[in-house]
């Protein structure tokens, strides 16, 4: 027979337990996050950072405007996060995270953590926020296509221009690290109403799920001291949504303009618009993230959806990445890869694609290590 003091210690010791276990026992994080239509420079501060010089050469496919070329800014649309559900103030990105440059907000979980999403959509076509790796229902899943659903199960699929949808995804112990990963893993979000459109488009964004027990208040891995995003993003601009919006507005003269037919890299007008960009930035025209000496620096190394393959390599400073210690990381299409960095060398450092083509069209960019001690404004 229990005694009822050891029923009761017992109860609460399997209550929990079930609690630790259950993917609703973590927080609520909640986000607020429109797709917004915006017009986005590739290559803002106008000149090859990387080199120094002004653009020159072949680079100029890529960063002239001219009769039947459109430059380097273009109509997108990205996610973007605002303060509260009226949605009216954005949400002020810090100088730390400015690299991130076109990316959606990182949204970060700890396993247990439900995240809940509002989602408000202001651009001119349906578009939708499907996630990779957490666990979510039918009504969450941000994708259209024939899996037997209706009703209700249907609205996620595609939020209509102007209207304003909840998605809710749940960062189980599937969605974070594995044993031996680091104390956290990258996913991805991005729309999925006609996924080639809407990712050339620019709706994309990375979702970080730390494990339970070594996350920050914010989601965050405790054990690092820095966290840098870099998406290698082969953007085809002849497959967005807004080709036809940009040409009528960038090209000098839009009537002489004729679209590919075919791919994009084969056709003359078609190569100028498919952007080698590293968080959609060409030429080493983003923010450099910064870092110290000493400093544990977790890189999430992502790539997007078209036909992609990319060599990621860090200059002067090594990371571990799968088990392995490297300087050179492969990517293919929709990469997700964690690697850790302890910087050891002080100096401003080449990060790039090592795959030829890709560092000729501007997938280049740098990072500065600074010393230990050093008394330096961080920002750009």
């Amino acid at each position: 027979m229990w005694h009822p003091a050891r029923l009761l210690a017992l109860t609460l010791l399997v209550s929990a337990t079930v609690a630790a276990q259950s993917p609703r026992s973590g927080r609520m994080r909640v986000h607020y996050i429109a797709a917004d239509e915006v017009v986005w420079d590739y290559a803002p501060r106008g000149t090859n950072l990387i080199t120094g010089r002004d653009f020159e050469g072949i680079q100029e496919l890529w960063t002239k405007r001219a009769a039947t070329q459109i430059g380097t800014r273009y109509k997108k649309a990205l996610f973007r996060e605002y303060t509260d559900s009226t949605f009216r103030t954005l949400k002020p990105r810090p100088p730390e995270l400015e690299h991130q440059g076109f990316l959606g907000p990182a949204i970060h979980a700890e396993v247990g953590d439900t995240i809940r999403i509002v989602f408000r959509n202001n651009g001119s076509h349906p578009f939708s926020m499907h996630p990779h790796g957490v666990f979510y229902d039918k009504n969450s899943e941000g994708a259209i296509y024939n899996d037997g659903t209706s009703g209700a199960d249907k609205r996620d699929d595609g939020v209509p221009p102007g209207a304003t949808y909840t998605y809710v995804w749940l960062a189980t112990e599937r969605a974070g690290p594995g044993p031996g990963e680091p104390s956290s893993s990258l996913w991805m979000y991005h729309s999925h109403v006609d996924e080639s459109k809407d990712v050339n488009a620019g709706l994309i964004g990375p979702l970080i799920v730390t494990a339970r027990g070594k996350a920050k208040p914010d989601g965050s891995p405790n054990d690092v001291d820095r966290e840098i995003v870099v998406a290698f993003a082969e953007i085809d601009e002849n497959l967005s949504w807004y080709i036809d919006d940009n040409i009528k507005e960038f090209a000098l003269e839009p009537d002489k303009v004729k679209k590919p037919l075919g791919a994009s890299f084969i056709d003359p007008f078609g190569v100028t618009n498919l952007k080698e960009s590293m968080n959609g930035f060409i030429f080493g025209n983003g923010p450099m993230p910064r870092m110290r000496v000493g400093d544990r620096v977790r890189w999430y190394v992502m790539s997007t959806t078209n036909f992609e393959l990319h060599a990621a390599h860090w200059h002067g400073n090594v990371v571990t990445a799968q088990h392995m210690r490297t300087d050179v990381l492969n990517l293919g299409t929709m990469g997700m890869v964690v690697a850790d960095m302890t910087a050891d060398n002080p100096g401003t450092w080449l990060f790039h694609c090592h795959i030829e083509p890709h560092m000729t069209a501007g997938m280049q960019a740098r990072f500065v290590v600074e010393p230990r001690h050093a008394n330096t404004d961080r920002r750009e």
